[in-house]
């Protein structure tokens, strides 16, 4: 990713995109064939002398043409005069910063796909081991560990739905002139260009490609790194010491403070948190890059040199980081099932609910008595011998009048609450 953002391989988008309107423009019969083939051979350049020139220019383009030109003619031949015919600076440049994006696109892409496929395997591995769910932070009723994994394989699915269609709307080029209007050369002409680089055309544009395109790109980014910085805060979560159901990789030679042996610290999730904040912060810049003056002015440009090169690098980075994390995350299924042990049957409360109700108790009153027994259960969590929320259940009257042992005990079964777990892994790996 970074080779595709370095000035030398800008300019050779740069070059690509003058190449492939002087080859255009001989098939029109618009400048010599001779020339176009000249300009082929012998065009190069050298990103110091691009440089030393625009210490004078303080003109990118007309540095980079001028230096070009000079390779050129250092061969013997005239054919520069026709480099850069009919353009206006951004005609290249837009264009060809199409080509860098469309190649970051292709490296963002394989980590998405990598990711969903980690997850995946990771997902059908552990889609039958039970956990406890939580809402607020708080208990709510048992799930599995691979449910959280598919949760974020299809939400991934999602991102990659939006990233290509953000990504193709952004493979477009513009060979349109100084305010689009084609005045020194013809829609044909731009066409043609863009066929040979692999580009689509922009229907209309003004001198730059309309920056809502941009926008939508890095924006989709952002939302691709919010997902990643969610699983990261899942993890952390999942691997404080109260909880440690699951904590990133540690290998033997890692250290994770430099006072205390004993820390091992979520590094990697809180470096992909920490980094998603970047990209949602360049969202921002972009989104302010979509107002320009007039047919337009420069302001995005500077702005872009900084959110484009460090947007899709940090998503490729992010990607990379959180694949390896998923493929190598320790998993404790012991200490989930003592976790979803750990309020004494309290995580049951809503299926005996149901149960009385079904039973012929009105709602209301199963309610009450199934909350009176959970709220004594609460309440003496701190006592030296905690109330057991199924033995208040048990001992009910009430409830034991409506409800045999056996439909108590099937009340309290996990499994019972993970009948449908397998359905939900088929409608979801169905959609691909």
């Amino acid at each position: 990713m970074a080779v595709i953002w370095s000035e030398d391989s800008k300019y050779r988008n740069w070059l690509r995109v003058e190449l492939a309107t002087t080859d255009a423009f001989a098939k029109a019969g618009i400048i010599p064939v001779a020339a176009a083939a000249e300009l082929r051979a012998h065009a190069n350049f050298t990103v110091a002398r691009i440089h030393e020139i625009e210490l004078d220019t303080r003109h990118d383009v007309l540095a980079f043409t001028t230096a070009v030109a000079e390779t050129v003619s250092q061969a013997g031949s005239d054919s520069a005069r026709w480099l850069h015919y009919g353009l206006t600076s951004t005609d290249v440049v837009d264009t060809a910063q199409a080509l860098a994006l469309t190649q970051a696109s292709a490296l963002i892409r394989a980590g998405i796909v990598r990711l969903r496929d980690v997850l995946r395997t990771r997902a059908i591995e552990f889609q039958h081991t039970p956990t406890i769910g939580r809402t607020h932070g708080v208990h709510a009723e048992p799930t599995t560990f691979g449910m959280k994994l598919l949760l974020w394989y299809s939400e991934m699915g999602r991102n990659l739905r939006r990233f290509d269609a953000a990504a193709e709307d952004l493979r477009v080029g513009k060979i349109s002139g100084a305010v689009g209007a084609f005045g020194k050369l013809k829609p044909e002409h731009e066409e043609a260009i863009l066929a040979e680089l692999g580009l689509t055309p922009a229907a209309i544009s003004t001198q730059v490609l309309q920056r809502d395109r941009h926008a939508a790109y890095i924006t989709t980014l952002a939302v691709l790194c919010s997902t990643l910085d969610k699983i990261a805060t899942e993890i952390r979560h999942l691997q404080r010491t109260e909880v440690r159901e699951a904590e990133e990789f540690f290998s033997a030679k890692q250290k994770g403070s430099s006072s205390m042996p004993h820390k091992r610290n979520p590094i990697t999730c809180e470096n992909i948190s920490g980094l998603a904040r970047v990209v949602r912060g360049n969202a921002q810049v972009a989104l302010e890059n979509v107002a320009l003056w007039h047919e337009r002015d420069i302001s995005h440009s500077s702005a872009e040199r900084v959110i484009l090169p460090d947007t899709t690098i940090l998503a490729d980075y992010m990607l990379d980081k959180t694949a390896t994390l998923i493929e190598k995350l320790l998993v404790y299924p012991a200490r989930m099932l003592k976790n979803l042990e750990l309020t004494g049957g309290l995580i049951y409360s809503g299926q005996l609910l149901l149960d009385l109700a079904e039973a012929g108790i009105s709602r209301e009153d199963a309610y009450r008595l199934v909350q009176s027994h959970a709220m004594n259960a609460w309440a003496s969590v701190d006592e030296p011998t905690p109330l057991i929320y199924r033995n208040l259940i048990e001992a009910d009257p009430e409830i034991t009048a409506r409800l045999s042992p056996e439909k108590i005990a099937a009340a309290f079964d996990v499994n019972r609450q993970l009948t449908n777990i397998d359905a939900v892994f088929a409608r979801v790996l169905a959609e691909g």
